[in-house]
């Protein structure tokens, strides 16, 4: 049985290695992400919140800008449970500690 497991391991693997070798080197200038318009002729969106991501927002942070205000609502549920998380650590550590004494 262990064996089936190593075999699909290798399998997802070599679909890995196969589906890299297909990406663009980093840094390359010429990759799509990198033009200025999309093979089909529109804008490229990444050149778009790079270019007025401090205008719109005034926040040099472009993640923030993008997260925050171009994606706002795909990205509220999430905001929503990082907030519920820290709230939920907040509370449990403030919480006062009983004495385990007994009388």
């Amino acid at each position: 049985m262990k064996w089936i497991n190593f075999l699909l391991l290798a399998v997802f693997l070599a679909l890995m290695l196969y589906a890299a070798t297909g990406l663009s080197n980093r840094g390359d200038a010429s990759a799509p992400m990198n033009r200025e318009f999309s093979p089909a002729g529109t804008p490229n969106a990444a050149n778009f919140y790079i270019h007025n991501a401090y205008k719109d927002a005034k926040t040099p942070n472009i993640v923030t800008v993008v997260l925050a205000d171009y994606r706002g609502y795909d990205t509220l549920g999430e905001v929503a449970v990082i907030f519920t998380a820290g709230l939920i650590c907040y509370l449990i550590l403030c919480k006062p500690r009983k004495n385990n004494e007994t009388p």
